[in-house]
């Protein structure tokens, strides 16, 4: 085993189960002489080494960055050549990515990050494309006649930090373009002012014909889904399956449908199974944002449609709003909007301390000062100064408590139709002016209007436990881990449910909640007050002692007398068991 610099160039073939799925032979064939005609003999010729093969794609070693980029540039535009003379639907069109690092060499093989980043930059590729890593770019910077473009931080699985990244620019490389997409002449259509997203056909990759109905239902219920959001624009059912059957080129898509986020599967039956896939792309930069898989029994078809379209909108919701505050981020200051304002404010809320959530009402109020309309803001604004009242970040004798009443209503006022905003004002309303009445129904509303909102669930289950019905809160609670499981907000979601077995008088899984919310999230005050009452109340006294540390840190002027305005139960025998928790666990009085 050894270790050495080496430049990584990973490649697959684009679309490659699409095309296996249409013509088995006929890829594999056309694969094959693809291979023997220009790829090897082109990595032969620029010193290359073949460490390996997947099937529809492989890994190579260069001891050069030049030489990997020359090598990949010369494979590209041969493959486009040869492609002219081929029908649209069997073209073949590989992706490559390249980067320059570090690997371990055993065996003959390679490993390390230096092999994995490569691999990764193959994914963020076009088909047809070269995508390099900072590193490469700077080792051919200057020695090639191919230009690359910048494609700014790119967050890579499984890669602890963001990579910048750069792919070949195809408006000045005309030759690497597929005879398709280089004759494209038509005027792209503008964004539109908020997210925007088109969910293709999915695949139907078995022989099964029924699967057909599956997926067009499934798509038709994910496109329904998603247009709940308020937030969003997606594109209807009638444009979107005007794709249907055809192979596509993302970046395509997104020019002549004016989205800048495409959600693209498949379906494949398996036995008595079906599998569904799915993967969201980034139009503008064909990188993949999300992807994931889906079984389920055939019997069930109908539940499985259902579940999996929960589970993919669930999923992807929260990956637009990254998406969408990342590409916030990267503008100058100086041509920021009220909705780029909105989503910095929401990176910053997202994060949870104290400087974050004053900068968030800050940005918050920045978004309405540009859209005094604009509800949303209204509505997490409200929200922001209820989680200073429940951190005991509210300055005493402070004017927060009447500006926060007055969002709110602006909210409602503004966002009668607009899940994000009733849900995000009904939690001010609801905790910080008692009015639990009026916050359930604005809750109630919310999910009406947006039943995949993983916010009206969270908040409707903080409104539930403060009423007392905690079961009924568990049940939301536990809804918004299964619609939004990598959420930002999940610390808060577990504190929450935590905080709910709590008053139910389950203090051993109130405890494990309460830890693993704190793991998540180690400021999360709820959390570390959970622990403190549910352990002691167990009979857990060192771990509650340990526990209370934790939220004396967090606020040093916590005392028992503001229990109640801190967790405003109610039900007066649930505030008794938090004073007498937080007694025995060592809060002064």
């Amino acid at each position: 085993m050894e270790r050495r610099l080496a430049a990584v160039l990973a490649a697959d073939v684009a679309g490659y189960s699409l095309l296996m799925g249409r013509n088995e032979e006929g890829t594999v064939s056309q694969l094959k002489a693809f291979r023997k005609t220009l790829v090897d003999p082109t990595i032969a010729a620029y010193r290359g080494r073949i460490v390996k093969t997947t099937g529809d794609g492989m890994l190579v070693e260069f001891a050069s960055a030049v030489d990997a980029a020359r090598c990949a540039v010369e494979v590209q535009r041969a493959v486009a050549r040869e492609n002219v003379a081929l029908p649209p639907q069997t073209r073949i069109e590989f992706r490559i990515g390249i980067h320059v690092g570090d690997i371990i060499f055993d065996d003959a093989d390679i490993f390390g990050d230096g092999v994995n980043i490569a691999a990764r930059l193959e994914g963020l590729s076009q088909p047809g494309g070269i995508c390099i890593s900072d590193d490469a770019q700077r080792q051919i910077r200057g020695k090639l006649d191919t230009p690359f473009e910048d494609m700014g931080l790119q967050n890579l699985k499984n890669i602890a930090e963001p990579m910048r990244a750069w792919r070949l620019s195809d408006a000045k490389s005309p030759a690497l373009l597929s005879p398709d997409r280089s004759v494209e002449t038509t005027q792209p259509l503008a964004l539109p002012d908020k997210p925007s997203i088109a969910v293709l056909p999915f695949q139907n990759m078995s022989s099964d014909p029924e699967q057909d109905y599956f997926a067009d239902g499934m798509v038709e219920d994910i496109i329904t889904a998603l247009s709940h959001y308020h937030a969003l624009f997606v594109i209807a059912r009638n444009s979107s399956f005007t794709y249907k059957g055809h192979a596509v080129d993302v970046k395509q898509v997104g020019r002549e449908l004016g989205v800048r986020y495409v959600l693209e599967g498949s379906v494949r039956r398996v036995l008595d199974r079906v599998r569904v896939t799915g993967q969201l792309i980034d139009a503008s930069t064909g990188a993949h944002l999300w992807a994931d898989r889906f079984d389920g029994a055939l019997k069930d078809i109908f539940d499985l449609q259902d579940d999996i379209t929960l589970r993919v909108v669930g999923a992807i919701a929260p990956k637009l709003e990254q998406a969408e505050i990342v590409r916030a981020m990267r503008k100058p200051t100086e041509s920021l909007d009220g909705y780029d304002y909105y989503l910095r404010a929401m990176s910053n809320f997202h994060k949870g301390g104290r400087k974050d959530i004053s900068e968030a009402l800050r940005l918050f109020y920045k978004a309405i000062e540009l859209d005094d309309k604009f509800s949303s803001a209204y509505g997490m604004a409200s929200w922001s100064y209820a989680r200073r009242k429940l951190n005991g970040w509210a300055d005493e004798g402070s004017s927060e408590a009447s500006e926060a009443e007055r969002i709110a209503d602006r909210a409602v006022e503004c966002g009668g139709d607009n899940a994000v905003a009733l849900a995000s004002s009904g939690i001010a309303i609801g905790y910080m002016f008692a009015d639990f009445e009026r916050a359930a129904s604005l809750m109630d509303r919310a999910q009406a209007l947006n039943p995949n909102l993983a916010m009206a669930w969270h908040l409707s289950g903080w409104i539930r436990c403060l009423i007392g019905r905690q079961d009924l809160a568990i049940e939301h609670l536990e809804r918004v881990v299964r619609l939004s499981p990598v959420d930002p907000q999940r610390p808060g979601m577990l504190a929450a449910i935590a905080t709910a077995h709590f008053a139910a008088g389950r203090f051993d899984t109130a405890s494990s909640l309460a830890t693993a919310a704190m793991l998540e999230q180690s400021s999360n005050f709820i959390a570390a007050l959970v622990a403190a009452g549910a352990n002691a109340m167990a009979g857990n006294l060192d771990i509650a002692s340990s526990a209370m540390e934790r939220v004396r840190a967090l606020d040093p002027n916590f005392r028992l007398h503001k229990v109640k305005d801190r967790l405003p139960h109610r039900q007066p025998e649930v505030l008794a068991q938090w004073e007498d928790a937080l007694r025995r666990a060592g809060l002064p009085e």
